[in-house]
């Protein structure tokens, strides 16, 4: 299996806490975060990685260089923000599989990726969103869907008492992001431009997990981090 790992974001809410250094790269119980999400990765079956990166990307690369010198690796540096669709757009040009992984490097999602892509190829899906229950939330926008985990309508962030979030880690086929993104600028958001325009006429599956998730982009969740992942590996229930 294969991922693009994006890991270019600029962390402007987590400067107050971590300000010389990009957010993946932020330390978490002593360790670089981003660590702990290669770690996982590996774990999960993923085989080839492909490095998004933009802000400080040479950080990023010295870090790879550093420890992960022998990994199956790609990376793909945006001279210019691209916007998450465009980064992924860029980054493609390493996927050689007809169905790959997005994973958002500023969180922790507990999913079984290989049940997750088992899911996605069983109903030959256009893009499979790993989702988590939240409640009482703000931070995120909801995720709709229908008896058969089909995903229906994508809700903007507001209060949520009780609702489905997009967990961070997706899997597109490689053809539908290709055919949905070629007339699309160099600039895009692929959660408004892919997601959000073909809800409706698309095959886009909901993988509810209740593994253990935490984003730590914001100063209250890096810091719960911070006693989390003395324990690593994070595992349901923790």
């Amino acid at each position: 299996m294969q991922a693009i790992i994006l890991a270019g974001g600029l962390g402007t809410r987590l400067k107050s806490v971590v300000s010389d250094k990009p957010k993946v790269l932020s330390l978490v119980a002593e360790k670089p975060f981003l660590n702990y999400i290669i770690q996982y990765l590996l774990q999960q079956g993923i085989h080839h990685f492909i490095f998004s990166l933009g802000h400080l990307a040479d950080h990023v690369v010295d870090f790879l260089n550093e420890n992960y010198s022998n990994l199956n690796s790609q990376i793909v540096i945006e001279e210019t923000p691209l916007g998450t669709g465009g980064g992924i757009k860029k980054a493609m040009e390493y996927v050689t599989e007809d169905n790959f992984f997005i994973i958002n490097a500023d969180t922790f999602f507990d999913v079984s990726l290989k049940d997750m892509m088992g899911v996605h190829l069983q109903n030959n899906a256009d893009c499979t969103i790993a989702l988590k229950q939240m409640n009482y939330y703000d931070r995120y926008g909801t995720v709709i869907i229908d008896e058969k985990n089909t995903i229906v309508s994508f809700k903007e962030k507001q209060f949520t008492d009780h609702g489905l979030i997009n967990g961070g880690y997706i899997i597109f086929n490689k053809s539908f992001y290709n055919m949905a993104s070629q007339n699309l600028p160099v600039v895009f958001s692929y959660e408004k431009e892919i997601l959000e325009k073909n809800v409706a006429s698309t095959i886009i599956k909901g993988f509810i997990s209740d593994g253990y998730f935490i984003d730590i982009g914001i100063p209250e969740d890096y810091l719960k981090a911070q006693k989390v992942f003395k324990n690593f590996p994070v595992t349901a229930g923790d």
